[in-house]
């Protein structure tokens, strides 16, 4: 078998690796659309948020709040990352007539102990009014499952 030469005596190179070369790009070109994509649809939880906020507008000020705040640092809106998501906290205190109140105060004083040996820092820097806002929006937050808030209540 004999190597095949231009006319420059230079080895000419197989034609497949260039087009393994634009397969493999393609494919690249595709995983990155397609990730792109699973992360920018829109979720079943943002869709019942935006219906929450159309159908209860005052809330939107808690919202604005909390994404000003420092409160997504720790908290999701179903994930836990330090402290438990908004869907745990609305799942554990649904129903409770106390629960705006409640949750007002521990955003001001902050609170240890209720969610594991987890600190929730006090921010004094919020007036009584602002932790309302957040309070209530937290409570509007559809509940998660209940084995998400399973914990046991102080």
């Amino acid at each position: 078998m004999t190597d095949s030469y231009d006319e420059d005596d230079v080895p000419r190179r197989p034609r497949w690796i260039g087009w393994a070369i634009v397969i493999f790009m393609a494919l690249i070109a595709f995983g990155v659309l397609n990730v792109g994509w699973l992360i920018m649809r829109p979720t079943p939880a943002a869709d019942a948020m935006k219906s929450m906020l159309e159908a209860r507008p005052e809330l939107a000020a808690g919202k604005a709040l909390i994404e000003g705040s420092d409160c997504m640092r720790c908290h999701g809106m179903q994930r836990h990352f330090v402290g438990p998501s908004f869907e745990a906290i609305s799942a554990r205190y649904a129903g409770e007539a106390y629960a705006v109140e409640h949750l007002a105060r521990r955003i001001r004083e902050g609170s240890v102990g209720i969610w594991g040996n987890v600190i929730m820092p006090r921010h004094p820097q919020i007036t009584p009014e602002q932790s309302q806002q957040m309070a209530a929006w937290v409570m509007a937050v559809p509940p998660a499952a209940p084995e998400a808030a399973s914990q046991v209540r102080p």
